[in-house]
C-alpha cells in the first residue's frame, strides 16, 4: 500500500513529498501548499484497484 507520494509544484517546479490515504477512496482530489512557495496546488490522487500504487498530478489553483 502506497502511503507518500510526490508531485511538482505548478508555481514553482519544486518536487514535494505527501502524506497519502487509501482509505480516503480510489480518487480523490484536494488542495495542498506548496512546501517550497506556500502556493495552493490542486492535487488529484488516484489509486490502483488494490490501493499498491497512485498517480499524484498537480496543477495550479484557479485564484479569482
Amino acid at each position: 500500500m502506497q502511503t507518500s507520494g510526490r508531485y511538482i509544484c505548478a508555481y514553482c517546479g519544486q518536487e514535494n513529498v505527501i502524506p497519502l490515504d487509501p482509505d480516503g477512496g480510489q480518487k480523490q482530489e484536494y488542495v495542498e501548499d506548496c512546501q517550497t512557495c506556500c502556493r495552493p496546488n490542486v492535487i488529484r490522487v488516484t489509486f490502483s484497484h488494490n490501493a499498491d500504487e497512485a498517480q499524484v498530478e498537480a496543477e495550479q489553483e484557479n485564484e479569482w
